[in-house]
């Protein structure tokens, strides 16, 4: 049978290949960044492994990186192809507040239980419990934000792994969360561009 390829084919030496993967004990995470990074309950590692080149307009009132001004540049697979994945830790408890995002992104669990919330049409929250593998697909434009609900050891992260579409992908913080933020103190215009600290490598439990 004489069977022609329709897709473009292209051949990769291991040296490029090589490029193209990331060892999680190698990531370097941070734990800032974001409009509520240091907010009590709000605090949490992420580790951009791929993609989450910075925004053009990060940082221009509500608006920046999924993954916060310093992880957006420290992927460990520095490519834009439409895809973008993370990684956040967080202790039992703990989460970002209400965002939104300018395209899909969907939710994995992998270590402990994460529960996803969103605004139903009502403006009533809802929410679903995601056990290691369970997975949640938001669509753009829908206000969310999740949480590490792990039972048990209140000191032990978990990890949650987020996939988000497009390149350079957008992220702000909903005017609910943004007037609490101000309210104690937390959101100020110099804030948003505030470097965080790198965090080491560290394994996820």
């Amino acid at each position: 049978m004489d069977y022609r390829e329709t897709l473009p084919r292209i051949r990769v030496s291991r040296k490029n290949m090589l490029k193209r993967v990331a060892r999680f004990g190698r990531l370097k995470g941070s734990d800032g960044g974001l409009p509520d990074s240091r907010f009590p309950g709000c605090e949490r590692i992420l580790y951009n492994v791929i993609g989450f080149q910075p925004p053009k307009n990060e940082n221009q009132g509500g608006v920046t990186s999924p993954v916060g001004d310093q992880a957006s540049r420290l992927a460990a697979i520095k490519i834009s192809e439409g895809f973008n994945l993370g990684y956040c830790r967080a202790l039992p408890g703990r989460g970002p507040m209400f965002h939104n995002h300018d395209t899909n992104e969907t939710f994995i669990a992998m270590t402990g239980t994460w529960r996803a919330s969103w605004e139903n049409p009502k403006g009533r929250i809802e929410h679903v419990d995601l056990k290691p593998l369970d997975v949640v697909s938001f669509p753009p434009g829908v206000a969310r934000r999740f949480m590490n609900v792990t039972r048990g050891a209140k000191r032990k992260y978990s990890t949650l792994m987020f996939v988000i579409g497009g390149d350079a992908p957008l992220a702000e913080f909903t005017a609910e969360s943004v007037r609490e933020l101000a309210a104690k103190g937390y959101w100020l215009p110099e804030a948003a561009a505030t470097r965080p600290r790198r965090v080491g490598k560290r394994r996820a439990t």
